[in-house]
């Protein structure tokens, strides 16, 4: 089954030049993990905001499930939808389980339910929650913050989960790490990830298939390996030189 489809769509912003988001058509599968792949201001993740409607298309249709999602309330469609940033976006009054308690409240989960869910989910993400669940914002490390953040957004059983560079702000070690763990979580799960990033090791471990962008535009859709194997594009063969460049630095270095 069809997750997200995207048809011809479009975005424009004041003072730009051309579209941030130029005419991108495409299909994720459910279930599938996808990452975005591009430059800063390819678009990558006004297409990602667009997705859950913190921006809206100025052409075209995002389907969710096969349901428009123009059609439906904005603050319902979030609450449905998994979002993950880079700076996590905690409330530093609340504690770790208050921020990741914070949709099933909305939603109206009976108390108990949602301190079983709380603490199901910081095991998930690695965390005791006997050490975890009482601690603030303040008292984490980056890696520890970028966890909650994932627990939380995981908490109300999203079928679509958007991650829009959560690691971008992390060293490379806890960085690889957390990698590893949002495949162990994707695996357990079964939801659908959309992921952006600029980092394209990143994107090739990560995606079943990756979206490379640039200017705007969707250059090409497909699997690590027929990307790797038949760049398309000029900038999706620069892409790829770079990153074999950088396997050759390694090996020289050993």
């Amino acid at each position: 089954m069809t997750a997200i489809e995207y048809r011809g769509v479009c975005k424009s912003f004041a003072g730009g030049d051309g579209y941030a988001v130029d005419h991108v058509t495409a299909r994720v599968e459910e279930g599938e993990f996808v990452t975005i792949l591009g430059s800063s201001g390819c678009g990558k993740t006004t297409l990602l905001k667009m997705t859950n409607r913190l921006c809206e298309p100025d052409e075209g249709t995002i389907l969710l499930f096969g349901e428009d999602t123009a059609g439906q309330d904005r603050i319902a469609l979030r609450r449905g939808i998994g979002y993950v940033i880079q700076q996590t976006g905690l409330f530093p009054h609340m504690t770790v389980e208050e921020n990741i308690s914070i949709v099933p409240g909305l939603l109206g989960w009976e108390r108990e339910k949602i301190r079983l869910r709380t603490r199901e989910l910081t095991e998930l993400v690695g965390l005791d929650p006997d050490v975890f669940c009482r601690r603030y914002p303040a008292q984490l490390s980056g890696g520890q913050q970028q966890r909650v953040g994932l627990a939380r957004a995981l908490a109300a059983g999203p079928r679509v989960m958007l991650l829009d560079e959560p690691f971008g702000a992390i060293d490379a070690i806890t960085r690889l790490n957390l990698q590893n763990e949002l495949l162990r979580i994707h695996g357990q799960t079964g939801g659908t990830y959309l992921l952006v990033t600029h980092d394209i090791n990143e994107a090739f471990k990560l995606g079943d298939r990756v979206m490379v962008m640039d200017g705007g535009k969707l250059l090409q859709f497909g699997t690590p390996g027929e990307i790797a194997g038949a760049p398309a594009d000029p900038f999706v063969e620069s892409l790829i030189s770079s990153a074999r460049e950088q396997e050759r630095f390694w090996e020289e270095k050993t």
